[in-house]
Order: structure tokens, then C-alpha cells, then sequence
């Protein structure tokens, strides 16, 4: 978890990507905190302060997604997004609930291996180099005598068995001239090393020999799914006593692409798998962030003859997750006391009060997001780093296409996108999307021949393309 981020910079840095929403983008602040916060306590006080989880309520396309996506970002810590409506009960066709902490596991391993591995990345770096020269020299045949021994002074010495290796004895004549090949051997491969730092050689092809990276799970799919029924083919090897296999391929790489999957091998041969298990489920059960989304669909439809075994009993299942219990992992159990849930819905045909009382009182904070008017439309438009103004100006920059937006275009496409939702089905920001699609649609598709010409967006552009469908809602030709 970033220590140095207090609520309000969490706070600044996601007014970045959303737009109003204070109360929710504070209550995420906090509850991001508090995981520092607890961090600093004595470890017995700290066993029994538990996260405050947090419910957000708000109709579809006002930011509840946007916050998840750029708390995850933010955090730096485990994080997962995961959609309740996949989830049923246990024994019945679905994903069993204990698979989000599987992911978040699987999550902070990707984590802390990363981190790991950035911390031995020059080692790692120097060991591919010294791989990626040794296949160069081979395909240049500077190989036959001359190999490289990693050491401080950067030593070359002979190959076993080469002619470097027969005694001088046997060799009574053409020493003088064995000596100037060997130099000149031997300033042809410095030449090429020098080469290879310099990036003069990472457009040139080659053949190298790589690990083979494929699924090597054995899986069967049992009444939980496929998740919980992973075998590690190398860890059966291992546990009957064989050494695992390790798989290689030749692959036709250019030497950058090359050079990074090798930096990639090296580094896993580096790090300590163990360390990164450990570390990575302390960091998943005290900094761990679940992010739920339409908690909202997993409410009963009211009385049914049979079990509703995909929204009644996926509560139930999800009960013990939030309190607090502990899931089986390939990497070891892993306890769910201190993991922070965020849950998310619309509730457009139910209430929070018609969750079940147990699982309601797990989400203690709640926090209503507000509907977006016209002007929050204006600001979206406009303000955010990946605004879809800025998103669209990009684009067509790529044909030699300069856009322009002017303030009126502005204010007429939110204004157009708001009177949308207020006519049809309301579904937030993610109407400008379609609005602006539906108004850019002749540009986009004639750009790639108009390179260099420049296009202002403004009110009378947007009249033009859109018509009368911006007007009346009889004559809309698309879906709102």
C-alpha cells in the first residue's frame, strides 16, 4: 500500500478521472487510508480493527465503475473487480464465491512478483545481454573458440575441447598465427557486444531458444468449477520424485522483443517463489481490496417454489467471505477478516433493505452517488485526463486531422446526450459515447483522406449531423 497518499491526494487524483461523486471518491479515500492506518497499529489491536466495507448506490453510468477501475490503479495494493450475477451457490452450475479470493490472490502474486522482479532486473538484464551475444556470435560463427566468462574483469576464456585447449606442446608451429585469430576472434565480438548495448542490433532478427510458456495445468472441473480443481502438472512431478520438465521452443524474434522475454526468464530464475507466496498472502489479507459490482442483481425476485440457488443463495455464500473465514489457495489458506468489499448497484428494482439483514450489515458505509445533470455532462466532456474530447483529438491526429471543440459544440452535445436520458433509458455518461460516435460518424470515415485539414465541433456542426433526431424523440433513428 502507498503510504505517502493521504485521503485528500487520493482524493485530487481522482478527481482526475471522475467527475463530482464527492462523498463516494471520500469514502474510498478513507477506507484506502484506514488499510495504512491499521498497518501502523500494535499487532494485537490490529487483529481487531476490521475494514468498514463500503456499498455504493447509484443508477448505471454515474462512476461507480470509473472509481473501481482508478482506485486499482491507486491502490497498489491486491485488487479485483469481480460481477456478482456469475456467482451461485455451492453445488450448482456457476462460480463458487470463494473464487474472488482466488483472483485476488492471484492478483497480489502478479503483484509482488512484479515488484520482485524489478528489484533483480539489472542482474536479469546482464544475464539476457550475455545470452542474446552468444547467439548473435553463433550465427556469425565468432563462437568456435572465444566464449565469455562473467566475471568482475570480464575474462575471455577457451572453450573446452576448442584449440585454445590443446597444449602448446602439440601445437609447435603457427602460434603467432593462432594468436591473431584468436585477437581478431575476439575484437569482433567486443565490436558486437558494443553493438548490442547500443540498440544498433534490436531491429535484426534472430532464432533463440525459449521457455515454453504454455498451460501446463492439468484441470478437471468438479462441482466448483475448474478453479479449485487446478493441478500443477511440475508440482505432481515433483511430489513423485522426478525432476519437472522444463519445456523450451525456438522462436523468430527480433533482438528487442527477444531481449524482453529473456530479462523475463532471468528475472523468474532470480526471485524466490517462496518469498513471493509469503509475501504476496500478506498483502492480500491485510491490503486486499474486492470490488463487487451489481450486488444489486443478486436479490431474490420475491417468493419462488424452489431454491433461488443464483441470488438468495449467493448471499448466503457470500456471508462468510465478508466476515471473515479462510479460503483454500494453491499458495495456502488465505483469511478474509481484514480483506476490504466495496460492493456496487443500481438498485433500479430493489432496495438495499431487501439484501438479507446479515449481509447488509456487513457494508456498514454507505454512500448514495447522484444522478449527472447537463452541466456534469460539460464537465465530462471536458475536464477528466481521458476525457473523450481529448480521446477523440488523439485519434484523429493518427490521420493528420486537426479537431476542435468549441464551447457551444460542447455545451450542445451534453445538452443533446441529457435531454437523451431524460427521454429514453437514462444510462449516465456512457450516452456521450453514443452521441458523439453518431456526430463524428462522416468525419471518421472520410479522415484518412483529408490529412491536414482541421475540423471545428461546434454547435452548428453538431445541428447538422445530428438533425432533427437532437430535437424530437419521435425521430430518433438510433438507440438512446
Amino acid at each position: 500500500m502507498n503510504t505517502s497518499q493521504t485521503p485528500r491526494e487520493i482524493l485530487e487524483l481522482l478527481d482526475q478521472y471522475v467527475v463530482g461523486q464527492q462523498r463516494a471518491k471520500r469514502a474510498v479515500a478513507v477506507a484506502m487510508r484506514n488499510r495504512w492506518r491499521r498497518r501502523q497499529l500494535d499487532p494485537a489491536l490490529a487483529q481487531d480493527v476490521y475494514p468498514k466495507n463500503i456499498l455504493l448506490i447509484g443508477p448505471t453510468g454515474v462512476g461507480k465503475t470509473e472509481i473501481a477501475r482508478r482506485l486499482a490503479a491507486l491502490a497498489r495494493a491486491p485488487f479485483v473487480k469481480v460481477e456478482a450475477s456469475k456467482y451461485s451457490e455451492v453445488g450448482y452450475h456457476g462460480r463458487d464465491v470463494e473464487s474472488m479470493v482466488r483472483d485476488l490472490m492471484e492478483a497480489a502474486v502478479a503483484l509482488v512478483r512484479q515488484e520482485h522482479a524489478e528489484r533483480v532486473r539489472e542482474q536479469a538484464r546482464t544475464a539476457a545481454d550475455e545470452r542474446l551475444l552468444a547467439n548473435l556470435a553463433a550465427a556469425r560463427g565468432l563462437d568456435d573458440i572465444w566464449e565469455t566468462s562473467i566475471t568482475d574483469e570480464e575474462i575471455w576464456r577457451p572453450r573446452p575441447g576448442s584449440l585454445l585447449g590443446v597444449e602448446e606442446e602439440s601445437q609447435p608451429e603457427g602460434g603467432d598465427e593462432d594468436d591473431d585469430e584468436q585477437a581478431e576472434l575476439h575484437a569482433q565480438r567486443e565490436e558486437l557486444r558494443q553493438q548490442l548495448a547500443a540498440g544498433e542490433l534490436d531491429d535484426e532478427e534472430i532464432e533463440i531458444e525459449l521457455l515454453d510458456r504454455g498451460l501446463s495445468a492439468l484441470t478437471i472441473m468438479g462441482p466448483q468449477g475448474t478453479e479449485a480443481m487446478g493441478i500443477d502438472t511440475s508440482a505432481l512431478q515433483e511430489a513423485w520424485g522426478r525432476s519437472p520438465m522444463v519445456r523450451t521452443k525456438l522462436r523468430k524474434l527480433t533482438v528487442a522483443a527477444a531481449r524482453d522475454l529473456l530479462v523475463s526468464e532471468e528475472a523468474d530464475k532470480l526471485v524466490d517463489n517462496d518469498a513471493i507466496a509469503q509475501d504476496a498472502r500478506d498483502r492480500a489479507e491485510n491490503d486486499g481490496i474486492v470490488f463487487l459490482d451489481e450486488i444489486d442483481k443478486v436479490i431474490g425476485a420475491g417468493k419462488t417454489d424452489g431454491p433461488d440457488v443464483s441470488r438468495e443463495g449467493v448471499q448466503r455464500d457470500l456471508l462468510p467471505i465478508v466476515e471473515g473465514c479462510a479460503v483454500y489457495t494453491k499458495y495456502g489458506h488465505v483469511r478474509t477478516d481484514h480483506i476490504l468489499f466495496i460492493a456496487a448497484g443500481a438498485f433500479h428494482f430493489h432496495k438495499p433493505s431487501e439484501l438479507i439483514p446479515e449481509l447488509q450489515g456487513r457494508f456498514p458505509v454507505r454512500v448514495a452517488l447522484q444522478p449527472l445533470t447537463e452541466a456534469d455532462f460539460v464537465r465530462i466532456l471536458t475536464e477528466p485526463r481521458n476525457s473523450l474530447v481529448r480521446q477523440y483529438q488523439a485519434l484523429f491526429a493518427t490521420e493528420g486531422v486537426t479537431l476542435e471543440f468549441s464551447v457551444d459544440g460542447i455545451e450542445r452535445l451534453a445538452a443533446i446526450a441529457f435531454r437523451a436520458n431524460k427521454v429514453t433509458q437514462n444510462i449516465g455518461a456512457r450516452r456521450l459515447m453514443t452521441i458523439l460516435e453518431k456526430c463524428l460518424e462522416d468525419l471518421s470515415f472520410s479522415a484518412s483522406e483529408q490529412a491536414g485539414a482541421k475540423v471545428l465541433v461546434d454547435a452548428a456542426l453538431v445541428e447538422r449531423n445530428l438533425g432533427e433526431t437532437a430535437d424530437d424523440a419521435d425521430l430518433i433513428p438510433y438507440d438512446m
